[in-house]
């Protein structure tokens, strides 16, 4: 069913599609089971949280390598950035003390990229329960990402060109829900 849904929003018009994928590690959502993927037919991008940094090719440097290469190379056309319900890392962004002191060694510096997300979601939403609120970080923290693609030239060359759509995509595989949009 998902497969079909992400078809029909692709607009699939040959036989052989490729996708640039920014997916969590968390094994719930595999992009490859959700989609029915083929060999060849993604690439596929897992962290934590599926967060995309803003382009800077020193900090963020492997990941600039992992968008760089099937965007320029391999010609992908979609590249879409999937959330997810009960997400651990969108829950460690929104337990950030504001005093910015750090409880772990990598974590917190990795999801404090969509800190934007979480402002949003604080200023929007604060008077949700933390459950509740990290529903809404998760989707937000996708289009936190979505803009931080567009940061990278190729990116927004492909975009200007419109060779390349961006889609943000949440997975609440609780209810079993996925939904889309265009960026």
């Amino acid at each position: 069913m998902i497969r079909n849904a992400l078809i029909f929003l692709f607009k699939i018009k040959s036989f052989f599609v490729q996708f640039l994928v920014f997916a969590c590690s968390d094994s719930r959502v595999c992009p490859s089971v959700l989609f029915n993927f083929q060999p060849g037919e993604a690439f596929i991008i897992r962290n934590i949280a599926n967060m995309v940094p803003p382009y800077d090719k020193t900090r963020y440097s492997g990941i600039g390598a992992a968008v760089e290469y099937p965007v320029v190379h391999l010609k992908v056309e979609n590249i879409i950035v999937i959330g997810h319900s009960r997400c651990g890392g969108i829950k460690a962004l929104l337990s950030i003390k504001d005093n910015g002191s750090l409880g772990t060694d990598f974590i917190e510096d990795w999801v404090k990229i969509c800190t934007p997300a979480k402002e949003t979601v604080n200023q929007a939403h604060g008077d949700l329960s933390f459950e509740e609120q990290c529903s809404k970080l998760e989707k937000e923290a996708v289009k936190v990402s979505l803009e931080n693609l567009k940061t990278y030239p190729y990116v927004k060359e492909g975009l200007e060109k419109k060779t390349l759509t961006l889609y943000g995509g949440y997975y609440d595989f609780v209810n079993g829900a996925f939904e889309t949009w265009e960026a």
